[in-house]
């Protein structure tokens, strides 16, 4: 069984929280699962995934035992084959949300020729409701690419609390598990190969 595990698990702080209060001990708390299951659960992440989780955590508080039980592996981009159907779907996708944030910004404008003493706040509104209709729900870097490349290429299950990443993983029929489920997983998994729980 393999995992690839995505940053939101760990900082996400809704989905972070069954884990603990910060990245470092939640982080702390999913490698004694990852040390109970090893040898017969593999936990990836591509380097840039990686890289991202460490930035948030103090490093020195988990080694060894993060580079012993997460497998930093980079997807074979060159041998890897996307079905074409994953480009369309992309470029409809981001024509959709161009309109979008086109219409986010008229209306912005319209609210400013109104409200000319709010402008502070109308700009605030603006790029929060911006950011919503382009970057929500979709795949948005090359990280979060990274993941689900790597976890079709492995037969893998990913792991998050993206929506973006997840809906792109059931377009490309790619097993999924919502990161706030997660623990439970890892319970129920040291449970049935019969080890105690934590």
């Amino acid at each position: 069984m393999r995992f690839v595990l995505d940053t939101s698990i760990f900082v996400n702080p809704d989905v972070r929280g069954k884990f603990g209060d910060n990245p470092t001990e939640a982080m702390r708390v999913f490698l004694r699962y990852a040390e109970k299951l090893f040898g017969r659960v593999e936990f990836y992440m591509p380097p840039g995934i990686y890289r991202e989780v460490l930035h948030f955590m103090d490093e020195d508080e988990l080694l060894p035992s993060i580079e012993l039980y997460i497998i930093k592996k980079p997807p074979n981009v060159h041998d890897l084959k996307v079905p074409a159907f994953v480009v369309y779907e992309l470029i409809e996708d981001i024509r959709r949300r161009i309109d979008k944030g086109l219409r986010v910004a008229e209306k912005a404008v319209r609210e400013s020729v109104i409200e000319t003493d709010n402008v502070d706040k109308i700009i605030q509104k603006l790029r929060r409701n911006y950011r919503k209709a382009l970057r929500e729900g979709i795949v948005d870097s090359k990280e979060d690419f990274e993941l689900i490349l790597l976890a079709k290429e492995l037969d893998a299950t990913i792991v998050s609390a993206d929506v973006g990443i997840l809906t792109w993983a059931q377009k490309m029929g790619i097993k999924w598990i919502d990161a706030a489920t997660f623990k439970a997983v890892l319970e129920g998994l040291v449970e049935k190969l019969g080890e105690k729980n934590l």
